[in-house]
């Protein structure tokens, strides 16, 4: 196996524990992404719409988890999901998993320019060969991304994803949120 296939396999397998979460939209600690990671060269991303089936089922298996934790549900959102489709496929583009959009620095500042005004954002992102049970799991599983699905004020909920250019990574990302009152 050659070590740039390596590198990847290896990438794909770390990529999946990745969360970010922010109680304000526009606050960056250190302005790094720590879970930045540069998984293939950049190219042509196959961009996928999130359907309210998906939408739906990603809540669901949401509020499995937090029903247990005796928190509220999440919604399925459109704009969210829009939100979280348009950053899989920005990821999948520059063949990079990343919280750092190419022209915004968090899920605050894209989830405010979709029209929604958060009080509270987080997201969790994820690559590799995953398909949304798969992904859900992982999230599910991972103590980083289950704090951001715990989070007690967030009630809204999106999810999107995207192909890479090398036709078999899948780029997640679900967005978590609350509108100001």
């Amino acid at each position: 196996m050659s070590r740039s296939i390596q590198f990847s396999a290896a990438a794909a397998l770390c990529a999946l524990l990745a969360g970010c979460a922010q109680t304000t939209p526009d606050i960056r600690v250190g302005g790094n992404d720590p879970h930045d990671m540069q998984l293939m060269p950049a190219g042509k991303a196959t961009c996928l719409a999130t359907s309210s089936g998906q939408n739906s089922h990603g809540a669901a298996a949401t509020n499995a988890v937090r029903r247990s934790a005796g928190l509220p549900p999440v919604q399925p959102d459109p704009v969210l999901a829009q939100v979280a489709a348009r950053h899989a496929c920005d990821m999948a583009t520059r063949g990079r998993m990343t919280h750092q959009g190419s022209r915004t620095s968090g899920p605050g500042p894209r989830v405010k320019a979709a029209g929604y005004a958060p009080a509270v954002t987080a997201e969790n992102i994820a690559a590799g060969p995953f398909s949304q049970e798969r992904v859900l799991a992982e999230w599910n599983a991972s103590s980083g991304h289950l704090a951001n699905m715990l989070i007690p004020q967030v009630r809204d909920y999106g999810i999107g994803q995207a192909i890479g250019p090398d036709g078999k990574t899948r780029f997640w990302a679900a967005v978590y949120a609350a509108p100001r009152r």
